[in-house]
């Protein structure tokens, strides 16, 4: 196995990426090789020694490429350490306060209980309703009623990403995996 860690993620309008990209950025300053990439970009974690996965929250559901990559690399990412993320909450405060403690899609609740990632956050999100197609602005405005702005918070996810990069680098953690 590699000594590389993949940061891969799901995302419609880029604000996932974003945060995907401020996580690959941790990593790399902590000296860790690290590439960030779309996770339907991906097929082959033999490279990887670790994988961080986080995907955009839509109407309660993860991106389409993001879950299918957990899907498909089930076993693979069993293997390895692995991190998930879910953005999306839009509106200030703790975003598992906001929602009422859910991480993760039941679809993707189900295999992480089987393949026990180190851990599963959540970060607030972005919503720009001028990146919005009609139908959307009316289900986030009319319908959810969905705060609109970039209501991600940076340092939660450099936090996360440091403690990530502390475990990655700790003396021991090669003959953990």
């Amino acid at each position: 196995m590699g000594k590389k860690t993949l940061v891969a993620y799901g995302t419609k309008y880029g604000a996932t990426a974003e945060i995907a990209e401020k996580i690959g950025e941790v990593l790399r300053q902590a000296g860790l090789t690290t590439d960030v990439l779309p996770a339907d970009h991906f097929h082959d974690l033999a490279g990887y020694q670790a994988v961080v996965l986080g995907s955009g929250v839509y109407m309660g559901k993860w991106r389409k490429e993001a879950a299918q990559f957990l899907k498909t690399n089930e076993q693979a990412l069993a293997e390895r350490p692995l991190w998930l993320f879910s953005s999306g909450p839009t509106d200030h405060g703790d975003p598992l306060e906001l929602l009422n403690g859910w991480r993760l899609p039941e679809a993707q609740q189900a295999i992480a209980d089987r393949i026990h990632p180190r851990d599963v956050a959540v970060f607030n999100g972005a919503l720009k309703i001028d990146k919005l197609n009609f139908f959307e602005k009316w289900i986030t405005q009319k319908m959810v009623k969905a705060p609109v702005g970039d209501f991600r918070n940076w340092d939660a996810v450099a936090s996360w990403a440091n403690t990530i990069a502390n475990t990655l680098k700790e003396p021991d953690f090669a003959l953990q995996t």
